[in-house]
């Protein structure tokens, strides 16, 4: 998922751990139950909801998020505010764990490419219809439209016949999703994919009401016309300013629901978000809801105030690989290894990041309880190395054509934090490259939208994890067919190696070809220009109880309480 700020949270659980654990029991009925929050007796939920004192929740965005509709969303801000509005077939806990939601029980055929989801009887839309199985089929098929445009369509390619429908080459009837009656949802996949119960836990997998948003592009825009069926209503959306969400009374887990209103404040400015907090008029920073500025970050975490967590999200900067000189391999191999990445972080970000020399972070599981990036170290795709970069750099120009390095901008959304980072670096090519470049910096739509239009040279980017798989930075940032990658950096032969992990029968050779297509990828062609692996700083006032920053560094609020 596309990242708006420099922060987020650790993950412990690996695929070839808990969650290849959860997908065991999918053939023989799953029995995951819901977090212990949701486990209370009707009789014990509904005495503590009584005469209790209203609970609000508070914290900050830093822009309005650019769209509410699940087959639209790209990026951490929309999705914060969603999975209060929005519940799929599963949901991820804190640690990333798939856990059951609108399904309540699924069954696997024995060659794992046939899922049928028992779904609940007692969701319901916030308009009152219930939720059925013809919801999500016409959902999935309406992300997958090519006229939808969703950036996110590739997700849904795991379905049979899902990408040959996005492409135009087939038609919607022929996806492998099918309402069998109101409750029982069939769904066929082109091959086995162990990851499955998380992947459908992802907003392009949310459903939406049919008769609300067909023939209404704007339904997402307002909170008028939003129709949901999460934990929480959009009760305002004052565009430029805050959303206001309230309790959905008809939620079907509404006795675990403790937070009556959720108050969420556009704030740009981290100076003031953490004044804000500072003067007890927000509850939280961090992950993604507001940040915690640069310059306090020492004494916050210093005191105690803070907390510094690992999370599953890597922060990188983009190369437009159709660009001159950035076409060309040397020029970026030489902008990448002219950096000092452990400067950065003890000098500028200051909150115990791990310098990245790929595109997976440590935190993402890989196989019997090792992780990826343990299994396939990224120590040897380059090395920082100035007089290197200076002659790969000046054989790079002479190739282009080119007699010096041209008038190049790098691209940020606004932010402090990045502001700071990329004059650091800004810095470091003026002094061991003799290049200039110049800084530019938009709001976080804004900026979206330039940057997949491919108008930069060099842009901020950052991805954190959908879900715990290496697949989730591979095939999203460097395949070809991706609309995730914005760089459009495009080599054939490491596309047919992740088409072909997502086939793999065997998980060793799943994760031997992502490994594959990365190290080709940043070792060899440098499709990318990594920095680091993540952190975020997160504080939160006292009495807050199961508000946390996810594995994935993502704001986890839905399920929070006040004790005091």
């Amino acid at each position: 998922m596309k990242y708006k700020k420099v922060l987020s949270t650790a993950m412990a659980v690996t695929l070839a751990g808990s969650l290849l654990a959860a997908c065991s029991n999918d053939k023989n009925n799953n029995t995951a139950s819901p977090s212990a929050s949701a486990t209370n007796s009707p009789a014990e939920s509904q005495a503590s909801q009584e005469n209790k004192t209203p609970q609000e929740f508070r914290f900050t965005l830093a822009s309005e998020p650019p769209s509410l509709d699940p087959a639209l969303m790209t990026d951490a801000q929309s999705s914060i505010v969603a999975s209060g509005l929005y519940d799929g077939l599963t949901r991820l806990n804190p640690e990333g764990v798939p856990e059951p939601a609108i399904a309540k029980e699924w069954t696997m055929s024995d060659d794992g490419k046939t899922y049928t989801f028992k779904l609940r009887d007692d969701a319901k839309w916030s308009n009152g219809d219930p939720v059925t199985a013809n919801d999500f089929e016409y959902s999935w098929k309406r992300a997958l439209n090519p006229e939808t445009a969703s950036e996110y369509a590739y997700m849904l390619f795991y379905l049979e016949n899902g990408e040959k429908y996005n492409s135009g080459e087939g038609s919607a009837d022929e996806v492998g999703v099918k309402a069998i009656d109101a409750t029982t949802l069939e769904v066929k996949l082109n091959s086995a994919t162990p990851y499955f119960n998380s992947l459908i836990a992802h907003y392009t997998y949310w459903p939406v009401h049919e008769a609300s948003v067909d023939g209404k592009p704007e339904w997402a825009a307002d909170a008028k016309t939003i129709v949901s069926n999460g934990p929480f209503l959009l009760k305002e959306w004052a565009h430029g300013d805050k959303l206001v969400l309230t309790k959905n009374p008809d939620y079907y887990n509404a006795a675990n629901v403790n937070f009556d209103t959720v108050t969420i404040s556009l704030v740009e400015d981290e100076t003031t978000v953490y004044n804000l907090f500072e003067t007890g008029k927000i509850d939280w920073i961090g992950a993604q809801a507001g940040v915690v500025p640069l310059d306090v970050t020492p004494k916050v975490l210093s005191e105690g105030k803070g907390e510094v967590k690992e999370i599953a999200s890597t922060y990188y900067y983009l190369f437009n690989t159709k660009q001159k000189p950035f076409d060309n391999v040397k020029v970026r191999k030489a902008l990448s290894m002219a950096i000092d990445r452990q400067a950065i972080i003890d000098n500028v970000t200051k909150a115990n990041q791990t310098p990245a020399y790929g595109l997976i972070p440590p935190s993402i599981g890989g196989l019997d309880g090792t992780n990826f990036r343990v299994l396939y170290p990224d120590s040897d795709y380059f090395s920082e190395n100035v007089e290197e970069a200076k002659k790969l750099l000046a054989e790079g120009l002479a190739e282009g054509g080119l007699d010096k390095f041209p008038e190049t901008t790098l691209l940020y959304n606004t932010s402090e934090g990045h502001k700071a980072i990329a004059e650091a670096i800004i810095d470091m090519w003026r002094k061991n490259l003799g290049v200039e470049v110049k800084l530019s910096n938009q709001e976080w739509g804004t900026f979206l939208e330039t940057r997949d239009a491919g108008q930069f040279g060099i842009a901020r980017a950052g991805w954190g994890a959908d879900f715990n798989h290496a697949i989730n930075f591979s095939y999203d940032l460097i395949h070809p067919k991706s609309l995730n990658n914005d760089g459009k950096y495009d080599n054939q032969a490491v596309g047919k190696a992740l088409d072909d992990a997502i086939v793999a029968t065997d998980e060793k050779a799943r994760l031997d070809l992502i490994a594959q297509a990365e190290k080709t990828a940043i070792a060899d062609d440098m499709a990318i220009l990594p920095l680091y692996y993540y952190t975020t700083v997160t504080m939160k006032k006292d009495g807050f109880e199961d508000v946390v920053s996810d594995y994935a560094g993502h704001l986890d609020w839905a399920f929070g309480k006040k004790t005091n």
